[in-house]
């Protein structure tokens, strides 16, 4: 019997689907799940890719039917189901042999598992993997933590299952141990950061501009052919044109207003602040998800604050379309200017080098947050690649300036109307701060001096450690 060229554990949707990429591509697989029933379900549907796949019942049948070395993908739910399936598998693998988290793991845990296994004869990879079931199928973004051998081995099979962006594979080595997970979960912030604006943008032009569903299907796809283009605001103009066929409503009017979360939103929010890099566009829209699920208490709030009668609104309803697209531009920029910043602080904390241009081009296609504007990103990175900020890439300043007056009038008019914009105010705030020369942070330094003796530096002389001549008491 002819052996696989690679292995995969963990048949749900994502990792079903990438076995099936993976055959597509002219790889023979050895499958295996954690109940057989599953190994028998996706074989009896794999069609005419059956006889690209060895059905495999235990982890002796695994290993043994995967030419060696052997690679072997995990496709299983992280955390502890990802260390059972390491100690499990072992002490069957042999020297060279490499094994795959493609789950969505924390990256301390791939830095920890690499660290542990580096003494075993095999290989530990962590790899993110983006794009959801669609990308998984026909060709995901993936992001790899691996040693240059360990990579340099699965290489040829992943730039085939990638997607591709202008024939180039969106794979690419990030770096040694949690890199490619790290990088993952970045890509995962930006996205909470991109979703939470769009759905602001999207109650704007309802709460100002009193538009249909329908007709904010055809603005978001008409943004979608301009710097907008990107595969969120072409998904939202589908969802808005569904119409629920039980009611005959449009489909969004009927899903319930609470948005769930797997945790990498908020594991991009806790490594910038641990990092003390400001990702405010990521943390408001983690906040926003956990507003949302307390609806119970939102509904029993709205009755003690109820809305106003008087609505302000555009006085020329093009004016508002325009500023809304504006609006959504400046919010991509600061989200993507967010997430770069704490990429490279984490580069620099984990002493990996990463490729910042590289995970530019490989998020132009198969990913969630795929869109046009990854283009200028790469560009700029290729231009300078020790840029210390987006913001002061020269094409993205231009377009940032072009946009944010927008941005601003938007603002303006949905807190004159009380139409909650966490994530959008949050990217304005960003920007604001960043383009300050002096902040007041100088009070805050004083207030700290004065109640606790911590101490200042000075405009006007050199050195640290100044206090100020506080009334008594105030130490």
């Amino acid at each position: 019997m002819t052996q696989a060229d690679i292995g995969l554990v963990g048949l749900g949707v994502m990792g079903a689907n990438l076995a099936l990429n993976i055959a597509d591509n002219g790889y023979k697989v050895a499958v295996y799940n954690r109940t057989a029933e599953g190994t028998q379900a996706f074989i009896e549907k794999a069609g005419h890719l059956k006889d690209m796949f060895i059905p495999c019942y235990s982890t002796e049948e695994l290993v043994a039917n995967i030419k060696a070395p052997r690679p072997i993908i995990l496709m299983v739910p992280a955390g502890a189901p990802v260390d059972q399936q390491i100690s499990v598998l072992k002490d069957h693998l042999k020297d060279g042999d490499i094994l795959i988290d493609a789950g969505n793991s924390d990256f301390h845990d791939s830095n920890r598992r690499y660290k542990e296994l580096a003494g075993t004869p095999f290989n530990f990879v962590g790899m993110g993997v983006s794009g959801g079931a669609e990308g998984a199928r026909f060709g995901p973004s993936i992001m790899v933590g691996a040693s240059e051998a360990a990579y340099g081995r699965i290489e040829p099979i992943l730039k085939a299952i990638s997607a591709k962006h202008n024939d180039e594979p969106c794979v690419a080595l990030m770096g040694p141990e949690g890199a490619g997970h790290f990088v993952k979960t970045l890509h995962n912030g930006i996205e909470y950061a991109d979703m939470q604006m769009i759905a602001e943008v999207h109650e704007v032009l309802t709460e100002t501009l009193s538009l249909r569903l329908q007709e904010q299907a055809e603005i978001f796809s008409k943004w979608n052919e301009g710097p907008l283009a990107s595969y969120l605001i072409e998904i939202t103009a589908s969802v808005m044109a569904v119409i629920d066929e039980e009611t005959g409503k449009p489909i969004l009017d009927v899903i319930l207003d609470t948005a769930g979360q797997k945790g990498t939103g908020r594991w991009s929010a806790v490594e910038a602040h641990l990092l003390g890099v400001p990702a405010t566009g990521i943390d408001a829209a983690v906040a926003a998800r956990c507003m949302s699920a307390s609806r119970a208490l939102r509904q029993e709030v709205a009755e003690l604050y109820p809305q106003s009668d008087a609505v302000l609104t555009w006085e020329i309803k093009q004016e508002g379309i325009d500023a809304c697209e504006r609006a959504l531009i400046a919010g991509k920029i600061a989200a993507y200017a967010d997430g770069f910043a704490v990429l490279a602080a984490g580069g620099k904390e984990n002493g990996w080098d990463l490729p910042m241009g590289d995970i530019a081009r490989i998020w132009r296609q198969g990913c969630i947050i795929r869109s046009r504007f990854l283009d200028e990103i790469a560009q700029a990175y290729d231009e300078n690649s020790d840029l210390k900020s987006l913001y002061l890439a020269p094409a993205i300043a231009e377009r940032m300036k072009d946009a944010v007056p927008g941005l601003r009038d938007v603002l303006s008019l949905s807190i004159t109307n009380s139409v909650p914009t966490p994530a959008l105010s949050a990217a304005l705030n960003s920007f604001d701060m960043i383009r300050q020369k002096r902040t007041a942070a100088y009070v805050i330094q004083g207030q700290r001096d004065f109640f606790g003796q911590h101490g200042f530096e000075r405009t006007d002389k050199e050195g640290s450690g100044f206090h100020g001549p506080w009334p008594a008491g105030g130490a």
